[in-house]
């Protein structure tokens, strides 16, 4: 297939530093732009950048809240990273309802068919509350023995069950928060979406240690303080994100397009995400399997854990933001018949977010105890989560390629090619090692940790073996 003028080899042209500081102000801005003809290099740089903001900004979330509730114990800590692993159900259906969002916005996209991107919008919100609703219903209603059957003991469900309770009944702004969030990625509007996490991020901030303690004229809530915090800071970006969607100044508005449900295209979101859906919640799944392994420790292992995922949240959702301007980039060149394009990105994306993760893994081998220490005073718990932060980094110069790679896939589509990695790295892989290790072998916790370490690996060579055989090039939406 012959290569567009624009796909040719070689670093994108020198610009100078007013130039570049001008291009990074246009994307900060928002400015609509397109992303199927010019220098790739820049693109990859233009469209990363607020995803990458973006991706912060959900990582913030992850630590804020962690670092407030760290003073109230161990055991609240615990309750957290439970509840965490009961909403990463809901984050499997958000997920999976964003990737075909952006896929298929990001497709009609680089077709020039702005107003079917905007009829794909509108069905995945119709889609994402329909879920968000069942699901929290049934989280408010029976929080305190979803606790109980994730291994917690009666005095963490007396006091965590509320937390659970807002956090699964109010799940609706996560999913709002992701979807809406996609359709302006697959637009190539990633400046909103990064603004909306900001936004979102700045009123959970002000509000958990106002809530949590009862500071100045607020109630003193505890635990369940950091859940409403964290509900109505999501809950007001996404009024932000409404506001610009049914706006004017972005790619696709919603303002007047036809609200009609309209089932063709709710069936392409169907199928696209029903295995997005899969990928995902085998990948959290696997989690929730991890977390229960680690229960039979105690809960110092599941707070150490806890305390270290909220790390590698903090670095990996950056990293992760990477992989978001691949999948755009892949969906927009391929709705515009550019594949070679498509492809060159992701490999020069994954090469950036290799050298961003290797030096994440060498900040964590040097620095895990200190960086465990800013969420607890405890030195057990502080000594499992170094633990772990320091034998999982390991994997991280090989799992820049494959968080790449598997967003790469999403982007063009092709949903069931990342969802057998998921099967083949995280269930036939790191569950069945994790166990092994961890209760046979008798090398508790550090087998668990070793595990995910080696299913990682193996993730990231199966997506990167996947990518080079190139099937996806063809995948229609």
């Amino acid at each position: 297939m012959p290569r567009d003028a624009t796909d040719a080899p070689g670093p994108p042209p020198p610009a100078p530093a007013d130039g570049w500081w001008e291009e990074i102000r246009a994307a900060l801005a928002g400015r609509v732009r397109d992303y199927t003809s010019g220098s790739l290099g820049r693109a990859i740089f233009l469209l990363a950048v607020p995803m990458v903001l973006e991706m912060s900004m959900q990582s913030v979330f992850a630590v804020v809240d962690i670092f407030f509730v760290g003073k109230l114990g161990p055991e609240a800590v615990a309750v957290v990273g439970l509840s965490d692993s009961l909403l990463t159900i809901v984050l499997s259906i958000a997920l999976g309802l964003s990737i075909a969002t952006t896929a298929m916005v990001a497709r009609r996209v680089g077709e020039g068919e702005i107003e079917k991107a905007g009829q794909a919008a509108v069905q995945s919100l119709y889609l994402g509350t329909a879920f968000s609703v069942l699901f929290g219903v049934a989280g408010w209603w029976w929080a305190a023995d979803l606790l109980r059957l994730m291994g917690a003991g009666e005095t963490m469900v007396r006091d965590g069950a509320s937390f659970t309770a807002i956090l699964l009944g109010g799940n609706i702004t996560v999913m709002m928060l992701f979807l809406i969030n996609a359709i302006f990625r697959g637009a190539g509007d990633a400046a909103v979406a990064m603004r909306a996490l900001w936004i979102a991020n700045l009123v959970n901030i002000a509000l958990d240690p106002l809530l949590i303690f009862g500071w100045w004229i607020f109630p003193e809530l505890g635990l369940a303080g950091a859940a409403v915090a964290t509900t109505l800071g999501r809950g007001v970006g996404v009024v932000y994100q409404l506001r610009r969607l049914l706006g004017t100044g972005t790619t696709i508005s919603l303002a007047g397009a036809s609200r009609a449900v309209r089932l063709p295209v709710l069936r392409r979101l169907l199928r696209v995400s029903a295995v997005g859906m899969l990928q995902f919640l085998i990948g959290t799944a696997s989690w929730l399997v991890v977390i229960r392994f680690l229960a039979l420790f105690g809960g110092v292992a599941v707070a150490g854990y806890t305390i270290a995922v909220r790390v590698i949240i903090f670095v990996l959702l950056p990293s992760w933001g990477m992989g978001n301007a691949a999948a755009t980039l892949v969906g927009q060149n391929l709705g515009a018949a550019k594949p070679a394009r498509a492809a060159r990105a992701v490999w020069l994306t994954g090469f950036v977010n290799m050298v961003f993760l290797s030096a994440v893994a060498v900040l964590f081998v040097l620095l895990a105890e200190p960086l465990a220490a800013l969420f607890t005073d405890d030195r057990a718990v502080i000594a499992q989560a170094a633990r772990c932060l320091k034998i999982v980094s390991f994997s991280y110069p090989f799992l820049a390629f494959g968080m790449v790679t598997v967003q790469a896939f999403n982007g063009a589509g092709d949903t069931a090619t990342p969802t057998w990695i998921n099967f083949l790295a995280y269930w036939a892989l790191e569950l069945p090692l994790a166990y092994a290790l961890a209760v046979p072998a008798g090398w508790g916790p550090q087998g668990v940790y070793v595990a995910i370490c080696i299913a990682q690996v193996a993730l990231a060579a199966l997506g990167v073996h996947m990518f080079r055989r190139g099937r996806w090039k063809t995948q229609r939406i």
